[in-house]
């Protein structure tokens, strides 16, 4: 292979992988282009491998659209980098915050949004909580989950001993779900909405590395994993995302509507379970919430 033919291939699969590590999954190229690829060599291969292992990008040529280059299967791990210094890190974490909060890829949401709801805790948390999308509470106040179903919520991370500023929480989508013709309520995210804005999600993941994450509700797990068999039945069974631990269990809001006991308990069950793969203390009152007596 000609010297300048494979520096450029070289560079080309490095920055792929660049955005790979950022979150993006999917890169357009026109067939144009990919024709100009195809000329210095012969026999280019329609799948080009990375020299490190498990960096595989496989392209497609429609034939009227451009082609689109997979970077990684949805939920994979990001490739392993070493450790941030704390100063680096915390750079890296504002600067991915100034970038959320100038995102207008979204125009219907970016034009009525009050606040982008970036997330709040603790970068260097070991637990991390994923939501859906902000609500009208966050979207005036600027921070996720700080409404009824919030309140919830930090019960519920007080309960395992830890405090909110423990953990870090944030959502599939940062900017409130705009409502048409509505003056009140929410609605869910759609597919391209949650594609859209989840980069911002993976790279927050990237630098935090929790080595735990808890997916709160039907449609922050199916913008983590894809379409499931439903929150019903997946809560409380561990998957993996982007290479941690995730459990899904049922959003705060539904135990607000749903004041069971029972229900109480699957959720707190599932939090028994992160305490437990966190290496967390459970004393036997803590066993013992929402049983009966």
């Amino acid at each position: 292979m000609p010297d300048a033919y494979g520096q450029l291939l070289d560079a080309t699969i490095q920055h792929l992988e660049d955005l790979k590590s950022r979150g993006v999954r999917n890169v357009a190229v026109s067939p144009e282009a990919l024709r100009a690829l195809s000329q210095p060599v012969k026999n280019v291969s329609a799948t080009t491998q990375a020299s490190s292992p498990g960096s595989k990008i496989s392209m497609t040529t429609p034939t009227s659209q451009p082609a689109e280059l997979s970077l990684a299967m949805p939920g994979e791990a990001a490739p392993a980098s070493a450790p941030l210094d704390p100063k680096a890190k915390a750079t890296a974490f504002a600067a991915l915050r100034e970038r959320a909060l100038a995102c207008v890829k979204c125009p219907n949401l970016a034009s009525l949004r009050k606040t982008v709801v970036f997330g709040v805790g603790s970068i260097d948390a070991q637990l991390m909580f994923v939501g859906e999308a902000p609500g009208a509470d966050e979207d005036e106040q600027g921070e996720p989950f700080v409404g009824r179903a919030g309140q919830l919520l930090t019960k519920i991370i007080q309960a395992t001993g830890l405090q909110r500023a423990d953990v870090y929480i944030a959502n599939i989508l940062k900017c409130r779900p705009d409502t048409p013709g509505q003056s009140a309520g929410n609605r869910k995210p759609t597919p391209d909405e949650m594609a859209t804005c989840i980069p911002y999600l993976h790279e927050q993941i990237d630098l935090i590395r929790p080595k735990v994450i808890v997916a709160l509700g039907a449609t922050a797990v199916e913008g983590l994993l894809g379409k499931t068999i439903g929150i019903t039945k997946l809560r409380g069974g561990w998957k993996t995302y982007r290479g941690t631990p995730l459990m899904p269990t049922y959003h705060p809001a539904y135990l607000l509507r749903n004041q069971a006991m029972s229900e109480k308990r699957k959720v707190w069950e599932d939090m028994l379970a992160v305490m437990d793969k966190l290496g967390m203390s459970i004393s036997d009152k803590q066993r013992n919430f929402f049983l009966k007596a």
